[in-house]
């Protein structure tokens, strides 16, 4: 039931840090999933541990941790889509 947990919140972190951003993740609810996840793991590394945790997230720390995610993934996706053209 834990690791259920876990993804629903990481799935929440990685939609939040989408809309914050207005930008789409690419891949959907597994996109959302992994950028709640890995933005977690980046906002706990820079910011440390901290706040309320919900799921087994600190969520402050992951948020900005999966908005940082967002803005590079943006940028490489439009980084990728010049090159084509």
């Amino acid at each position: 039931m834990g690791f259920l947990w876990a993804l629903i919140v990481g799935g929440i972190i990685g939609w939040l840090a989408g809309a914050i951003m207005g930008r789409d993740i690419p891949g959907g609810i597994i996109g959302n999933i992994i950028a709640g996840f890995v933005g977690a793991w980046i906002g706990t590394a820079l910011l440390g541990n901290w706040g309320p945790v919900i799921g087994g997230f600190a969520i402050i720390p992951a948020i900005i941790g999966a908005i940082i995610l967002v803005l590079i993934v943006g940028l490489l996706m439009r980084a990728m889509r010049r090159e084509r053209h």
